[in-house]
């Protein structure tokens, strides 16, 4: 968190003199931790409000008897793996999508991950065991027949646990993969990247993951 320095040597605005004439600030830690808590509440409550819409509209469609709603659904889903140097993850994702023309869909979709770090004998790095859950806004375009594009919004929640307990940790972190597959059939084989990857909180060993993702 940033800001957690409660006391720094300063020349600024927000200072209060000490009794032996050191200056300290004191404000700034205030503010990057309101603007903090402010930023994770917001992306959280926009991925509900989105993902509430979404649901909103397939219930109001049941109501309709002579809607073609759920001829234009198509579920299916995507597996996903990651591989490195003593790393491995892999996800499943399955998913709704409505159609709303050949070249466009949009849907929702539910996300669960597993990933493990097993640290090289003799090594001081800590090994770990992560479990991802969430949902997810997933957006898809074909160009033309044999090329999908693709864009998928998550909010997920991570669980970690390692080798040392006092490092377990959970948290909720958002991700958003801009991918591009070749699609053969209902078969789509692409990858993606995360563009707000951070190499600090994800479970991933980089931001770029392979996938399959099928529809019917």
């Amino acid at each position: 968190m940033e800001g957690n320095i409660l006391f720094n040597s300063c020349e600024g605005k927000n200072k209060e003199l000490a009794p032996h004439g050191t200056r300290f600030c004191i404000f700034i830690t205030v503010e990057n931790v309101n603007r903090s808590i402010m930023k994770s509440y917001s992306v959280k409550n926009l991925a509900i409000f989105l993902i509430f819409i979404l649901f909103s509209c397939f219930s109001f469609s049941q109501q309709d008897p002579g809607s073609d709603f759920w001829k234009r659904v198509r579920f299916g889903g995507n597996l996903g793996a990651s591989f490195g140097n003593n790393f491995s993850s892999v996800i499943v994702a399955p998913q709704a999508i409505y159609q709303f023309n050949p070249f466009f869909g949009l849907g929702v979709g539910l996300n669960y991950s597993y990933s493990e770090f097993n640290p090289p004998r003799n090594s001081s790095l800590i090994g770990s065991k992560s479990n991802i859950a969430g949902g997810s806004l997933i957006a898809l375009g074909s160009p033309v027949d044999f090329l999908q594009l693709s864009a998928d919004f998550e909010y997920l929640n991570v669980n970690r646990n390692f080798d040392e307990p006092a490092f377990d940790d959970e948290y909720w972190v958002p991700a958003l993969f801009l991918g591009a597959g070749y699609r053969q059939g209902n078969v789509i084989f692409g990858a993606r990247y995360d563009v707000l990857f951070d190499r600090d909180r994800s479970v991933y060993n980089n931001g770029i993951q392979p996938f399959v993702r099928v529809l019917f």
